[in-house]
């Protein structure tokens, strides 16, 4: 893996260039494990396809498919969510998940192999900023929260629509930005921390990924592609929450700090490590007010 920034903080879902360290920033500079890194960037992976399960359903019911299809690529496939739900989705396809991470595509065929569909998966580990593997002719291609992560994503759009079958779909999914947790009062003596916090975190996006947020309707059509429906899929899940949201709220701050640590005045970043304290009173873990606010793009693309 390569690591762009020290610092480097990314979004809730695996991409299939370079790794970064991790998707949301966790280490401060010094030494690191990069497995430790992997590790918790899975669980944060596996937490947001729990939480966030029916949303991306009503993505994947969404897709205007012309026919159900047989073959489906999903790139940047982290640890499964849209590869399960695909599968779910379209009970006759097979899925070819790539990933850069070994051990991310390890835990989703571990996912699949327990809910009896291993047979229908096939992982294929690539940075598609250097080569395009062999992916066959797919119908339809997922790409969640993976095309700003590209190098230079008009080529890619271009290479997913030289591999589609003629009529086939290229569902583009992308986050508004990182998911909100807080109330705006919290915490209690540094209300509006979240959205400092994320102020900070969007200054280093606009650095280190210029293609987050970007229209993608005008991209695909200029690699050929008819955009056949775009849609926004608006998310505020609790309170109440489940135990799940507690911790997907507290590793995804965790990655949050890490990302912004560096710019936080001394008070805030304070307030955010008594949040991120599983075991102290101000925990986010404690707190029955949480909420997960985003929103995801979708795009779907057809090959003519």
């Amino acid at each position: 893996m390569t690591h762009r920034a020290p610092h480097a903080a990314h979004d809730h879902e695996a991409h299939p260039v370079h790794q970064h360290g991790s998707h949301h920033g966790e280490h401060s500079g010094g030494q690191h494990d990069p497995q430790h890194e992997t590790d918790g960037q899975a669980e944060i992976l596996d937490l947001d396809a729990e939480v966030l399960a029916e949303h991306i359903a009503s993505i994947t019911a969404w897709l205007p498919v012309e026919a159900a299809p047989r073959h489906i690529v999903d790139l940047g496939s982290g640890t499964g969510a849209g590869t399960l739900a695909l599968l779910e989705r379209f009970p006759d396809a097979e899925v070819t998940a790539v990933d850069t991470s070994a051990g991310h595509l390890l835990r989703l065929v571990e996912k699949a192999r327990s809910l009896g569909v291993a047979d229908r998966v096939r992982t294929v580990q690539a940075d598609l900023d250097t080569t395009w593997p062999d992916l066959g002719t797919p119908d339809l291609v997922w790409a969640s929260a993976s095309m700003h992560h590209m190098a230079d994503p008009d080529r890619t759009l271009r290479q997913v629509h030289d591999a589609l079958t003629p009529g086939g779909l290229f569902a583009v999914v992308e986050l508004a930005g990182f998911p909100r947790f807080l109330p705006e009062d919290a915490p209690e003596g540094r209300p509006g921390l979240e959205e400092r916090c994320h102020a900070a975190l969007d200054r280093h996006h606009a650095e280190q990924m210029p293609h987050r947020g970007a229209d993608w309707g005008p991209k695909l059509a200029a690699a050929g592609f008819t955009v056949e429906g775009e849609r926004t899929v608006d998310v505020n899940i609790g309170p109440p929450h489940t135990e799940a949201v507690g911790r997907y709220a507290l590793g995804s701050l965790r990655r949050l700090r890490g990302g912004v640590a560096g710019t936080l005045a001394a008070e805030d970043l304070a307030a955010l490590d008594q949040l991120l304290d599983p075991d102290g009173p101000h925990s986010v873990l404690r707190r029955e007010d949480l909420t997960v606010r985003t929103e995801r793009s979708v795009w779907a693309a057809r090959r003519r």
